[in-house]
């Protein structure tokens, strides 16, 4: 009867340090589960505010401006174009072979 008294405490004093170890597991999981989310929201905000900056950098506006004053563009007026005028060469003729009798 001892025997299975001790077998049983031991079952019970075992089955108590997993409950104890599962639920400690249970909570760190939550916690980095919600360190995570977090960080996705916050990596979401991110995203938008570039895509906002993006958007404003990308106005045909400041493009405009952008090549008029760092690549010293200017816009096409017909004094200034220059028309290119490509020839197709003509192949050349090739003369019949003469004919053998």
């Amino acid at each position: 009867m001892i025997r299975l008294n001790l077998v049983l405490l031991l079952a019970v004093v075992a089955s108590a340090f997993y409950l104890v170890h599962t639920q400690y597991e249970s909570r760190r999981l939550y916690a980095a589960l919600d360190r995570s989310q977090a960080q996705s929201r916050k990596l979401e905000v991110e995203h938008e505010q570039l895509q906002v900056l993006k958007r404003a950098q990308a106005t045909p506006a400041r493009v405009q401006q952008l090549a008029t004053r760092q690549l010293q563009m200017r816009p096409v007026t017909p004094g200034i174009t220059q028309y290119v005028t490509v020839y197709e060469p003509q192949p050349a003729a090739v003369s019949p072979a003469p004919q053998e009798r």
